[in-house]
């Protein structure tokens, strides 16, 4: 009978033993497998690549951002590394080149092993893929604007306006309440409002639901659609100028300037339907009284982006075209047009003003 207990007593911690470690291997089996690369952009020997061309890899599993970068991640020439940003997000990192690629030349990307998951276990082994570039550049892709693109005024802190204005198309301002959109003489309802003002409608954070969570998304939308455009790389115009773009007919492309712009006289912007225009601006946009922006070719108000890390204000009478992307405030004075969407971090002010959505 001893011998009988004594089996079943063994029999049944072995029992527990073995649940235990199956129990700690089920929990430390996602640890126990080195990460790797399970796809590349372009994939190991294309050739004819873009000049403009951004490359990227894509992990298994989320990766420690601390460990993809610069050191980790690289592209090299004839053994020389090429100088440029990575960056990291979701699964894949990003390796963007200081200037475009040479045409007709070989490059090698790289990913080390000191690339590690967030558990510290490093990639499986170096990934290493080829390509070879051709001599064209590809078409710069619209901004994604996602549901800020629902509204001609989009703004974080206020609407101002100073009647009377005439706006075709519907207004939001989110976090700040309903009471910080003056001038327009609001005539509430149940989660917007109208103005005789306006041909559409106006909507705020704190009316009704679904309305402050519309909002919420419109404007992290706004913001990420705002990134998207300041974080395009190769510039095909760089410094035009010298900031003063009066007189210029400005074809389709990415523009970039690191101080204010000004436009002092008429501009054109000459393109077709299908063409995109990308404005990069570290300072403020400045238009001047009774200043012309024209569009010909077919060119749309849709596809032409300013993003302004400063001010933007419009002169009086003066008529712009475009999305304004603002990190900061956008200012029609009194009388001035516009065609596009004004989306702002900040405030939009307006004075008797004319504004059309594409």
């Amino acid at each position: 009978m001893k011998f009988k207990n004594l089996f079943i007593t063994f029999v049944m911690a072995s029992v527990i033993l073995m649940a235990s470690c199956s129990t700690d291997d089920d929990n430390n089996n996602y640890d126990s497998f080195s990460p790797s690369v399970i796809s590349t952009d372009p994939i190991n020997n294309t050739t004819d690549v873009v000049l403009n061309k951004i490359i990227t890899a894509t992990f298994s599993e989320v990766m420690d951002p601390l460990t993809i970068n610069t050191s980790t991640f690289k592209v090299k020439n004839d053994g020389i590394a090429v100088d440029g940003t990575v960056s990291y997000s979701g699964n894949t990192a990003t390796f963007i080149p200081l200037i475009k690629w040479t045409e007709g030349t070989g490059y090698t990307a790289s990913i080390t092993t000191r690339a590690k998951n967030l558990n510290g276990i490093a990639l499986e082994s170096i990934k290493e893929w080829s390509f070879t570039t051709g001599n064209t550049t590809a078409s710069i892709l619209a901004v994604d604007l996602g549901t800020s693109g629902n509204y001609v005024i989009l703004a974080k802190t206020a609407i101002n306006n100073n009647p009377t204005s005439a706006i075709t198309g519907d207004l939001g301002l989110s976090p700040a309440a309903t009471s910080y959109i003056t001038g327009l003489d609001l005539v509430n309802a149940t989660g917007y409002a109208t103005s005789a003002q306006v041909t559409g409608q106006l909507f705020a954070a704190d009316m009704a639901s679904p309305t402050s969570t519309n909002l919420t998304t419109a404007v992290e939308n706004m913001i990420t659609a705002y990134n998207d455009a300041a974080g395009r790389p190769f510039p095909d115009f760089l410094e035009l100028g010298t900031g003063n773009i009066g007189g210029l007919t400005l074809s389709s492309g990415l523009y970039k300037w690191t101080s204010t712009v000004t436009i002092p006289t008429d501009i054109t912007i000459s393109g077709n339907e299908n063409e995109v225009w990308i404005f990069q601006i570290s300072g403020d946009l400045s238009m001047s009284t009774s200043v012309n922006v024209t569009l010909t070719g077919g060119a749309k108000a849709e596809n032409i982006f300013w993003q302004i890390a400063g001010e933007a204000s419009f002169g009086a009478t003066s008529h712009f075209e475009g999305i304004i992307l603002s990190m900061t405030g956008i200012t029609f004075q009194t009388g001035a047009s516009f065609n596009g969407r004004a989306l702002a971090q900040t405030a939009v002010i307006l004075d008797g003003n004319t504004v059309v959505e594409p």
